[in-house]
């Protein structure tokens, strides 16, 4: 007999997934604003020219919490991240704020059209820092496309090989592969190149 840990551990590990619904995390606000999306076309160059931002869920034993990340574009360097047991928007303020304290703050920043990133909070940060904002057309996901190849990355590579008994289990695993991601792992797209070693102006990204 083969218990239910054993076959969520395989299905994770083959991305089989269950046709059941998922944890929504783009939901949007009617009455927030929605900017339009400004990097269709648009060759990015440097670092800090293009930051974006994003939620996804992981699987604990029991239950799920949400991750968001604040990646560079350029370098795909992971410049914040945080975990939450809710969809407030507060864990996502928490990271655009850690990522704008540490590192100054981009030309762009681009992200979907759920309801934490269109809230006034939110984009009043971005707008006080003189950031322009940017967002993904309703269900184009690719728009966003270098955080869903992070959110892919994390899972297959992190997640899905492993089961987390609490939150404070997963955060300690995360923060040990977002090292590891941002400063050992090397990136074909990168010329080889970590996004540590390009984000720092040590290595040069091909274009």
């Amino acid at each position: 007999m083969v218990n239910r840990k054993r076959i969520q551990r395989l299905m994770r590990k083959m991305g089989i997934q269950s046709i059941a619904p998922q944890p929504g995390t783009s939901t949007p606000h009617p009455e927030h604003k929605v900017y339009p999306y400004l990097l269709k076309n648009l060759t990015i160059r440097c670092p800090d020219q293009v930051w974006s931002s994003d939620i996804t869920y992981i699987p604990l034993i029991s239950g799920f919490v949400y991750l968001v990340a604040v990646i560079d574009w350029f370098s795909r360097y992971v410049l914040a991240w945080e975990v939450s047991v809710s969809m407030d928007k507060e864990f996502c303020i928490s990271a655009l704020t850690s990522a704008l304290r540490r590192y100054g703050r981009p030309d762009i920043f681009n992200t979907d059209q759920g309801a934490q990133f269109t809230s006034l909070s939110y984009t009043d940060i971005l707008k006080n820092n003189e950031v322009l904002i940017s967002m993904d057309g309703r269900g184009r996901a690719l728009d966003n496309v270098f955080i869903e190849r992070l959110w892919r990355s994390v899972k297959y590579e992190e997640i899905y090989p492993r089961e987390y008994g609490s939150p404070a289990e997963l955060i300690r695993s995360l923060r040990q592969y977002f090292d590891f991601y941002n400063n050992e792992r090397p990136h074909a797209a990168l010329g080889g190149n970590t996004p540590g070693e390009v984000y720092s102006g040590c290595g040069m990204a091909l274009a």
